[in-house]
């Protein structure tokens, strides 16, 4: 359990001890607690990992700051924009303290990768980038179904999507404009898709569902070439990446078809590596590599694409 090079897991609460113990057990977590209260209740505890139901994010981390730990918060780490700026001004009274929002995708090497492809202009000029993600959970009693606890496919899964190009293109969008359906019991969206206008130069889209066959794939196409992710969320910790970059051919070049090289990434458990880049930022005093800022902006986006599927138009940023 303990992979980490800056970290070392020390405790693990639940409501209930003895799932919390067994959970220990199996683990090999030194402490389990009750309550969420016990764990930060203990002096041994420098910082938290949030990973309830997404109602409980922000009242549970302003509880952990209000304890003096640090937190990584489980994505999407608040309900809409407003409680997450909430968060934000609310964590101006900790300056000693961090608080991230925990999109581990971007601390993988294949999404470093990608990053620096996209900005070094290796495929010229980028002018859409598309995503999908789906998996298949028509369960009511799955806290991802519950639509009065921040469920649905949008929180859950088109998070990544809408966070994807901006954090590609270190941009954010001006306008977007989503189609939204929902389940007729569960009350969730269960079909989202959406395009997000980055000024007019770029055009990002993206398709996610919590009631469909499982895919994932990020296309990213820019004037000279075209980039595509394969597993871009939840790449196996225990076997390589890849990354496949297809080049356009030059003019004039012999059938003109370009050519096409699969980048190798070694194997990486990006939520190790997540856990250490915030635990650098706490030991160095420097700010978080996702600050709270980030995580306003793509609520942002979130709260227009569920307004703009309402309303049945652009909606502004």
């Amino acid at each position: 359990m303990q992979k980490g090079q800056l970290t070392q897991v020390l405790g693990i609460a639940s409501r209930d001890k003895a799932k919390a113990e067994a959970v220990a057990r199996e683990l090999g977590i030194p402490r389990a607690y009750g309550s969420y209260e016990a764990l930060l209740a203990d002096p041994d505890i420098d910082a938290v990992y949030n990973p309830l139901p997404n109602h409980m994010h922000v009242p549970w981390t302003l509880k952990a700051l209000a304890a003096g730990k640090h937190v990584l918060c489980e994505k999407p780490l608040a309900l809409d924009a407003a409680e997450a700026r909430s968060l934000w001004d609310a964590a101006g009274s900790y300056p000693g303290l961090k608080v991230m929002e925990a999109f581990m995708y971007r601390f993988h090497p294949q999404w470093i990768k990608a990053r620096a492809l996209v900005q070094s202009g290796e495929l010229g000029e980028v002018r859409t980038i598309q995503s999908f993600f789906s998996y298949y959970n028509d369960d009511p009693a799955n806290i991802r179904n519950m639509a009065d606890t921040g469920g649905g496919g949008l929180m859950d899964i088109g998070c990544y999507c809408i966070s994807f190009p901006r954090f590609l293109l270190d941009a954010e969008p001006s306008r977007v404009i989503g189609l939204i359906a929902r389940d007729p019991v569960l009350e969730v969206d269960r079909l989202s898709s959406g395009m997000l206008d980055f000024l007019g130069d770029v055009q990002a889209t993206f398709t996610c569902s919590t009631q469909l066959a499982p895919y994932q794939r990020v296309h990213i196409l820019g004037t000279l070439g075209h980039l595509e992710v394969e597993i871009p969320a939840n790449p196996p910790a225990w076997g390589e990446t890849r990354l496949i970059l297809h080049k356009v051919g030059a003019p004039g070049s012999p059938g003109g078809s370009g050519s096409t090289e699969v980048i190798q990434l070694e194997p990486s458990n990006h939520y190790t590596l997540q856990g250490d880049a915030f635990a650098r930022a706490i030991l160095e005093g420097k700010e978080v590599p996702t600050p709270l800022i980030d995580t306003v902006s793509n609520m942002a986006v979130i709260d227009a694409l569920f307004r703009s599927g309402k309303e049945e138009r652009w909606v502004k940023v």
